[in-house]
């Protein structure tokens, strides 16, 4: 319970400074946003992009949960690590599409750090599912002992 709210805490201090890092475009970039890129209007006002990648995170978040409970401890942990590499790729091409594209670049670098915090918050939702230990029922150790003994 403990760690799941630090978790939130952290996910919610990450949305709001994606929010408000992505609010702060160069003025270009909000000329470009209004007039071509009307895709992320929702950016230009810090609580909405702020509530946007909360919302982004809480579905990564249920995503990796399920995957948690749901497959054994193995396969979970392999998905979860699979799901944090997805993430830092997805890091490395938004670097690399910001970082080329003449209209992206133009938006400016607090912009684009706003953009790397929402894969930064997917890793940090991936790890922490990763270092979670999982707890086994009490009801199947006790039949898990029942089988060996037989």
């Amino acid at each position: 319970m403990k760690r799941s709210f630090l978790l939130f805490a952290v996910l919610i201090a990450l949305s709001v400074l994606s929010g408000v890092l992505m609010s702060d475009s160069s003025w270009i970039g909000k000329v470009g946003i209004s007039l071509m890129h009307r895709e992320y209007n929702l950016t230009k006002i810090w609580w909405q992009g702020a509530t946007a990648v909360f919302i982004v995170d809480l579905l990564f978040y249920f995503l990796h949960s399920f995957i948690y409970n749901k497959l054994p401890v193995i396969i979970a942990r392999m998905a979860h690590f699979v799901l944090a590499l997805s993430a830092a790729a997805g890091l490395y091409l938004t670097w690399d599409d910001f970082h080329t594209t003449l209209s992206h670049r133009l938006l400016g670098w607090r912009f684009h750090y706003g953009f790397y915090v929402v894969w930064i918050g997917w890793m940090v939702i991936a790890i922490s599912f990763l270092l979670k230990k999982k707890k086994q029922n009490i009801a199947a150790k006790v039949q898990d002992n029942k089988e060996l003994a037989a």
